[in-house]
């Protein structure tokens, strides 16, 4: 697959803290808000004094980046609120959910923000999972899944298409192998390299994202996918170190792809005619890789998923 001109050459964002409106009022929650782009991205929707549900593992760095983005930003009327959020296993996802449902009744963007990227070979979820396709792929179907009522409900009363589920992909989705998902090999009994791995999870994403349009038609959810840019944080701890010295050649400042899900989860030019679309960096809806759209993969990988995640519900 061809690599898209705007994963090397950004658009300029359109969408920033300077021209962000106010955003009191509203709710969001992001996963993985302890670090990298979530907390970019709650810094800006602090400063705009929104209500954010920081879900991350650590209780003590997210109260951390809490107090940073506070003391930084003191004159905001917002809100952010920890919310304990384990990915890697499916028996407590549930539990988070219900945290958040006991304290809300509203929810206007739901960020799946939080992910893995090329692990050491070998790592696995709590159940047994690679660790790329249970992070990043079952256990935000599974919180999202949780989370759908409130989101149809807050869309009744909401303005006409504000309210969003970003599953945010990568670059990697456009390279993954062809077919992008190998139903035959979910265990990987047959040994892949762990960036073909990576590539399969974040066009996973895109097939849910993709898929969940579909299946909440007429609900008021507008569901996007997005590629968030080239950064370095947490995310590429594990990559290999000459690797990492190229990555960083091609590289930005991390509030960019903060931007990228800011465009994503609130333009106001993202309409139900863009359901189930794609956002390159750093702000603009772009085609989705083609077979991506099949509804006949869509369908099978999320009916794979559904079966994954069946037992914990």
């Amino acid at each position: 697959m061809s690599i898209r001109r705007s994963t090397i050459v950004p658009h300029k964002p359109t969408l920033t803290e300077k021209n962000l409106p106010n955003q009191a009022g509203k709710v969001v929650l992001i996963t993985g808000a302890s670090g990298g782009l979530g907390k970019e991205l709650a810094s800006i929707l602090y400063q705009k004094n929104a209500k954010i549900y920081m879900a991350a593992r650590s209780r003590s760095k997210t109260s951390e980046v809490i107090k940073e983005i506070e003391t930084a930003h003191p004159t905001s009327t917002g809100q952010m609120i920890f919310l304990p959020l384990v990915l890697d296993d499916l028996t407590t996802i549930k539990a988070s959910a219900d945290e958040f449902l006991a304290q809300e009744r509203r929810l206007d963007v739901l960020y799946n923000n939080a992910g893995v990227m090329v692990p050491p070979q070998g790592s696995k979820t709590v159940q047994g999972y690679e660790l790329q396709i249970g992070v990043n792929n079952l256990a935000p179907f599974l919180f999202t899944h949780f989370l759908h009522p409130v989101l149809a409900a807050t869309a009744q009363v909401a303005a006409k298409n504000s309210v969003r589920v970003i599953w945010v992909s990568s670059s990697a989705a456009d390279n993954a192998p062809a077919p992008a998902i190998d139903f035959t090999n979910m265990d990987y009994h047959n040994e892949e390299g762990i960036w073909s791995k990576y590539s399969r999870s974040k066009a996973g994403n895109v097939l849910h994202a993709v898929e969940y349009a579909r299946r909440t038609a007429g609900q008021g959810i507008i569901s996007m996918a997005l590629n968030p840019g080239n950064f370095v944080t947490n995310l590429q701890q594990n990559m290999p170190k000459m690797q990492l010295a190229m990555f960083k050649l091609i590289s930005h400042a991390p509030k960019n792809g903060a931007y990228t899900q800011l465009f994503a989860s609130h333009s106001p030019t993202i309409t139900e005619k863009d359901n189930g679309g794609w956002v390159s960096p750093f702000g603009k809806i772009e085609p989705v890789r083609k077979d991506l759209l099949d509804p006949v993969l869509g369908k099978q990988y999320w009916e794979w998923t559904e079966e994954q995640i069946k037992q914990y519900k």
